[in-house]
């Protein structure tokens, strides 16, 4: 072993022990997150039984060693069923957001580096999505386009992008009044090779704050979608649609209700630390809903 190698480990170790002693709450967050993705794509193999397996014998059974969650009123095993259901909970979540993103962030972009008549419009187009309150414009256009997993993620997208579009929109203003944007414009420079090399990679920052905190954000209303039918349908193992399976039975059955809301809540909460620790370490200041 070298000198080199003595000296770089302990620098590296101390390095994780600052980082973890100033964002204690980002590094819970991201240990949490990464035990909650591990789950699901280990779900085969942590949970053998399948989780839409029916065995009427065993309904309603509580939590034991064998069936550590319970069982439901067909008896499925709910912990399998939470494993495998944290797969299609998490794919929302991040289709939800990519979605989002793919709309607001051209729109908030373009709008942002041209201004005038371009901001204008491209925004004020954003603006008439913002006139529905949270949650009835996604219920709407889920309504309009049928129940159904994919057409919720749609209508969440919808209706999120405005505001991908507003924060992009402010950073892009912010950077096109740089040095250096000048420069490139003055040098013949196009539009396309500006936006694409200095403003999009300068003008990242507030939006993956945003996206970090949305994708949690982006569960739960996918789950409120669901509970409602509007969302995920049977077959479907998702974590919305299990609580509202439950809710003829989770007065004398608890615990038909409360894995599913637990995994919803630990898993928000997990991303939420990170989006509040991506807030500190990648900068102050921040846009997005309040």
């Amino acid at each position: 072993m070298t000198a080199n190698h003595i000296l770089v480990r302990p620098s590296r170790l101390n390095w994780a022990r600052a980082f973890f002693a100033k964002h204690p709450l980002f590094v819970l967050g991201a240990v949490i997150l990464v035990l909650v993705i591990s789950s699901a794509v280990l779900a085969p193999w942590i949970a053998p039984d399948a989780p839409t397996k029916i065995v009427m014998s065993e309904r309603l059974l509580a939590p034991s060693a064998e069936h550590l969650m319970g069982t439901d009123r067909f008896g499925r095993d709910m912990f399998a069923r939470i494993l495998h259901g944290g797969r299609i909970s998490l794919l929302v979540g991040l289709c939800v957001v990519l979605l989002a993103l793919l709309i607001g962030g051209p729109i908030g972009l373009a709008a942002g580096y041209f201004g005038g008549k371009t901001d204008v419009v491209l925004m004020r187009f954003s603006d008439v999505f913002l006139a529905f309150p949270p949650l009835l414009l996604p219920i709407a256009i889920t309504a309009a386009l049928g129940p159904g997993l994919w057409n919720a993620m749609i209508a969440l997208a919808v209706s999120w992008f405005p505001w991908y579009a507003r924060i992009m929109r402010a950073s892009a203003m912010t950077v096109r009044r740089e040095l250096y944007i000048s420069a490139a414009r003055n040098f013949g420079v196009g539009h396309l090779r500006i936006l694409i090399r200095h403003v999009v990679p300068n003008s990242l920052t507030p939006v993956i704050v945003q996206a970090s905190m949305d994708f949690g954000v982006a569960i739960l209303a996918a789950a409120s979608l669901s509970f409602i039918g509007l969302g995920a349908r049977a077959p479907t193992v998702e974590w919305g649609l299990m609580a509202a399976d439950a809710r003829t039975d989770f007065l004398d059955h608890y615990w038909t209700a409360l894995f599913p809301g637990l995994a919803i809540f630990v898993t928000v909460l997990a991303v939420n630390l990170i989006g509040d620790g991506l807030s500190d370490i990648l900068g102050p200041k921040r846009g997005g809903r309040e």
